[in-house]
């Protein structure tokens, strides 16, 4: 099954509240956010989003230039229906990250959670990190949350990458400064532990 498909197929069957990866706030990533851009102007996406509530927090902190990305049309309809009218100040991008064409240095902040540790391919990782340079501005910041190298070895059915904050810097190349680092101990909907390692660089 194709990625498109896999993930379609995920939140057109499944109770979003109910997936591993569910968040009723998404507060990780929203303090790391305001720490490095205050600035509630500066162009930020979340890609690979699925029906995350973290375009949520963000509008409700003020932020007014977010893009929310994913290959799922079912979760984008999710989270659109989700916020109602405030939808229509969040710019929907129904795409493959590793194949949309970006224009260059649009954005302050790129957001994953999630997405970068399925990239199992080098090729993959590769193509991942050449969209982050062109899409991210000198100066802007990536902040990339995989799990840990004591996280799950799978998700959804999917073979993942676990990470140590060097090594998932190291993907990345000198082009980006490692900021810092922040380990978080994730309970999915049934109360498994997940271990999620999120990732601070700096666009040089």
């Amino acid at each position: 099954m194709d990625p498109r498909t896999h993930w379609e197929t995920i939140y057109r069957t499944k109770d979003v509240h109910d997936v591993s990866w569910f968040q009723s706030e998404a507060r990780r990533s929203l303090d790391l956010i305001n720490r490095i851009s205050p600035d509630r102007s500066a162009a930020i996406i979340d890609v690979g989003a699925g029906a995350s509530v973290l375009v949520d927090n963000l509008l409700d902190a003020g932020y007014r230039d977010v893009s929310v990305l994913d290959l799922s049309e079912a979760a984008l309809q999710i989270s659109r229906d989700r916020l109602g009218p405030e939808s229509a100040g969040v710019r929907w991008m129904l795409a493959d990250v590793l194949r949309v064409e970006f224009d260059e240095s649009t954005y302050a902040v790129w957001h994953d959670r999630a997405v970068f540790h399925f990239l199992t391919h080098a090729t993959d990782r590769q193509a991942y990190v050449e969209q982050v340079r062109r899409a991210v501005r000198p100066g802007g910041h990536v902040l990339v949350a995989t799990f840990a190298e004591d996280g799950p070895q799978s998700c959804s059915g999917l073979p993942v990458v676990r990470y140590s904050a060097e090594g998932l810097h190291s993907e990345f190349g000198t082009d980006f400064r490692l900021v810092g680092s922040e380990h978080e101990d994730h309970r999915t909907p049934r109360g498994a532990r997940q271990s999620f390692l999120y990732c601070l660089c700096r666009r040089e």
